[in-house]
């Protein structure tokens, strides 16, 4: 048909049309009451955009107010008018057929229910000889049409290209249509405009649809993976090539925690065995190398933190030290030569102020006054005095600490020595192998990787004899100066006995001149009873199963026990031990046992008790 192929150039005839109007004045007041353009204008349109469709913009081609799924949709109504005053539709003129309106006292036409993505409308109601070109002329004014569709009992449907177009042509529901002047029929007739379902709009609402779909899944699935954590990262699997590349990293600081991660999956796989164990335990040592490097981070962080301790209680002093100057600028207001002059409503306000800043003045003393209680006893709790005998054991055991610590660095190397040369032998079973499997061209290059491999083992073999070496000269000096400390501890015993002889000597000089004989036998009893007093270490084996037995019978014995009781029970196990022996044993272990004294004259008796649980908590 000619109509179907005019579609493209029904926008540019629009514009062309002309009609003769008796008064142009009146026609342009009867459109405009009507909301329509009026036709013969040239570049203007029937009905205008911001009547039909309030926001629209023509250059988007979208509707911004209007969503075709929202239910009962209907025609935007034209902009509000005053009650008293209603829209009165004239008669429209075109170039073939004039329309007129219905009477206003009627009812408005009824529509139905807007389709969703509605762009086709029915127009029943036609002339009987109205024909295409006519129907194009009518509605071509309200937008560009795809496609038209008449049939043969007076109605058609028209499909335009944009959703709004329909609201347009609804506005020309309930004229009448008269072809030419002809008073005929057949030659006129009430139009009604009206939403029409069909296939291609539900189509293309529904493409439409699934694209805003299909965008919206784009988008959550962008925001879910945005908000999504991290995926941890790939450890690769275990190999010589990949163990050495970790040990580099485990040496590097910046590389750290991304090695031991690795290190730590590998041992959980169970990738240590009997071939790898050297590379593990070099890697595992590397890792400990850190505790060094942390533990100057730790020191170093303790002293920025003292550091900003300090200038927070200097600042705190020059604050509090303006507060006074403050407080000391209020009390010289207040007195009475100055005090005077100031009016009433000045006064009440220097007081106010000078009582705030007393309290805040208080707060702030009370507050430095907590942090120096605070210093004192981290002070007194680092200040303690401790007796010569606790520093001298003090000492020896950190001495021994140290000797055990030395000991156990001397035993690592020697491991790690041990799995270099291990290592070292594999190296070279490998070497050999290789040498008769491989090729004729590859044997040269495999051969100097393994000399530049045993080199690099020679000269760790190397640094690892002379740090032994050293640690070893370190231990000496260690037991030279243990034995320095066991000299000046058998010294200062000696000097204790010299100052007992002295004071024993001084008490018993009348008895010593009677009896000779009997001197020395007291300066023999003395030392004995002196080295019995000395605290110190047991001496046998004997000496050790006689602090268990002793220890036992004393803890089944809360209330203690006499010295004559212990010996009897002791007696049944060994004849040959003595009272005194027993006696001189549990003085010598004061951490362990302990004397009381029960009973009141005549019935006063010495116990021993067993402590040694007590002690254990005061070490």
């Amino acid at each position: 048909m000619a109509s179907a192929d005019s579609l493209g150039s029904s926008g540019t005839e629009q514009t062309s049309l002309s009609v003769p109007l008796a008064d142009p004045g009146a026609w342009a007041t009867a459109m405009n009451n009507l909301g329509i353009v009026p036709v013969g204008m040239p570049g203007q349109q029937l009905v205008a955009d911001s009547v039909c469709i309030p926001g629209f913009d023509p250059g988007l081609g979208i509707i911004a107010p209007i969503n075709p799924m929202m239910a009962g949709i209907r025609l935007v109504a034209p902009p509000p008018v005053p009650v008293e005053l209603p829209i009165i539709k004239e008669i429209i003129h075109c170039k073939s057929c004039t329309l007129f309106p219905q009477n206003p006292n009627l009812p408005p036409p009824s529509t139905r229910e807007r389709p969703p993505g509605c762009k086709t409308v029915f127009v029943g109601g036609l002339p009987e000889n109205s024909s295409e070109e006519i129907i194009r002329e009518v509605f071509d004014q309200c937008g560009d049409i795809i496609a038209i569709r008449k049939s043969k009992k007076n109605f058609c449907h028209i499909r335009f290209t944009e959703e709004f177009m329909v609201d347009k042509a609804l506005y020309l529901s309930g004229y009448r249509m008269r072809i030419g002047s002809s008073t005929d029929k057949k030659d006129s007739g009430r139009i009604h405009v009206d939403f029409a379902q069909a296939r291609d709009d539900l189509y293309e609402w529904e493409c439409k649809q699934r694209l805003l779909a299909r965008e919206e899944r784009h988008r959550r699935k962008v925001q879910e993976d945005r908000l999504r954590p991290p995926s941890p990262p790939l450890i690769m699997h275990y190999s010589e090539h990949e163990a050495g590349q970790l040990a580099d990293r485990l040496k590097d600081d910046g590389k750290f925690s991304e090695a031991t991660a690795v290190l730590l999956t590998w041992i959980d796989r169970g990738e240590v065995n009997r071939r790898s164990a050297n590379h593990f335990y070099s890697m595992i040592q590397s890792a400990n190398s850190h505790v060094r490097r942390l533990l100057s981070e730790k020191a170093q962080h303790e002293e920025e933190m003292e550091l900003a301790r300090e200038h927070f209680k200097n600042a705190m002093l020059s604050i509090l030290t303006q507060f006074e100057q403050i407080t000391a600028v209020f009390s010289a207001a207040t007195r009475q030569k100055a005090w005077d002059h100031f009016s009433k409503a000045q006064r009440r306000n220097i007081d106010m102020w000078r009582k705030q800043c007393e309290e805040l003045r208080n707060a702030h003393s009370e507050e430095i006054m907590g942090i120096r209680r605070e210093e004192e006893m981290d002070m007194s709790d680092n200040d303690d005095d401790e007796n010569p005998c606790k520093k001298m054991r003090l000492n020896d055991s950190g001495l021994e600490a140290q000797t055990y610590a030395l000991r156990e660095e001397n035993d690592s190397l020697r491991w790690q020595l041990d799995a270099y040369r291990n290592e070292v032998e594999l190296l070279k079973q490998e070497q050999g192998k290789a040498y008769r499997a491989e090729e004729d061209h590859g044997q040269e290059h495999h051969h100097h990787l393994l000399q530049q491999t045993l080199h690099s083992m020679q000269q760790q073999l190397l640094g690892l004899q002379g740090e032994l070496k050293r640690k070893e000269l370190e231990l000496e000096q260690a037991r030279d100066q243990q034995r320095s400390l066991e000299g000046e501890l058998s010294a200062l015993r000696e000097t204790l006995l010299n100052g007992l002889e002295c004071s024993e000597m001084s008490s018993t000089e009348g008895s010593e001149k009677a009896v000779n004989g009997c001197a020395v036998v007291s300066c023999h009893a003395q030392e004995r009873s002196v080295e019995a007093l000395v605290p110190g270490p047991l001496r046998s084996e004997k000496e050790a199963l006689l602090l268990g037995i002793i220890s036992t019978f004393l803890h089944v014995h809360p209330f203690g026990a006499n010295i004559e009781y212990l010996w009897s029970y002791i007696q049944r196990l060994d004849t040959k031990v003595s009272a005194a022996e027993l006696e001189r044993l549990m003085v010598r272990l004061p951490r362990m046992f302990k004397q009381e004294f029960s009973g009141v004259g005549a019935t006063l008796e010495k116990r021993w008790k067993f402590c040694g649980f007590e002690g254990i908590q005061s070490v």
